[in-house]
């Protein structure tokens, strides 16, 4: 197991001891009956499996999964399948969200904007184009009439 994943893990799962007793204090009971299983994966393992995805330079989860099935799973002997962690993932988002907000650097009030054109439609039909004709420059650059 990597180093940086062995780190990680252990930030996650720290956050996870002290975050989900206090989450599940304050949430409202509900009165109907709910299942209360222990999940094969733990919160904090599949918020250590998002959080990896996300610093990797994979754009699909799915492919995310496939290439690196192996040491996934000798990184996390319970790791379900690709269909069941999609499943799962609904249950870590506001951890996941509480997690990375508290992560956060400190605002250097810089922030950086893609400024690349948009290509709204081909420039022979510009003329007849009439859902944005008061927005859209002759131009196609996709900056608004002034």
């Amino acid at each position: 197991m990597e180093d940086s994943l062995l780190e990680l893990l252990c930030d996650i799962d720290d956050f996870c001891q002290q975050f989900v007793p206090d989450w599940n204090r304050r949430q409202l009971e509900s009165r109907e009956r709910q299942r209360n299983r222990e999940k094969r994966l733990t919160l904090g393992e599949s918020m250590t499996v998002l959080v990896h995805f996300h610093r990797s330079s994979y754009r699909c989860f799915k492919h995310y999964c496939l290439y690196n099935q192996g040491w996934l799973h000798s990184a996390f002997p319970e790791l379900t399948s690709y269909s069941r962690f999609v499943c799962l993932m609904p249950t870590t988002l506001i951890p996941l969200c509480v997690y990375l907000m508290g992560r956060r650097g400190t605002q250097t009030g810089i922030s950086f904007v893609d400024a690349t054109s948009i290509a709204v439609c081909h420039n022979r039909r510009i003329h007849s184009h009439k859902v944005f004709k008061r927005l859209i420059c002759p131009s196609n650059s996709g900056h608004p009439v002034k």
